[in-house]
């Protein structure tokens, strides 16, 4: 299981989940309209949940109905977009 990113971060993309990530598993390009999480990094700590301000990321098994399709867009967006697997240092972690 993991945590994923859902629509309510479309637009606000606000980076406190990334600075409280402890395995940066979060990660956006800059003109992404939000940020996504690697489900195969994630290790539900849910860290990022709990500072979320617009209240866009679940647990994979509590994503509500209207969003259930951002689980896979999660994950798809990592097969298209190279994040190198390595880690960023906080500094390094806004896009």
């Amino acid at each position: 299981m993991t945590y994923v990113i859902t629509e309510p971060c479309i637009g606000t993309k606000d980076a406190s989940c990334v600075d409280v990530c402890p395995v940066d598993c979060i990660h956006s390009a800059p003109d992404d309209p939000q940020y996504y999480i690697n489900p195969e990094i994630c290790i539900d700590c849910a860290a990022c949940e709990t500072v979320c301000p617009v209240n866009a990321i679940f647990f994979e098994d509590d994503v509500p109905e209207q969003w259930k399709s951002d689980i896979e867009g999660n994950a798809e967006w990592f097969k298209t977009h190279e994040t190198g697997g390595a880690f960023r240092a906080r500094t390094e972690r806004h896009t």
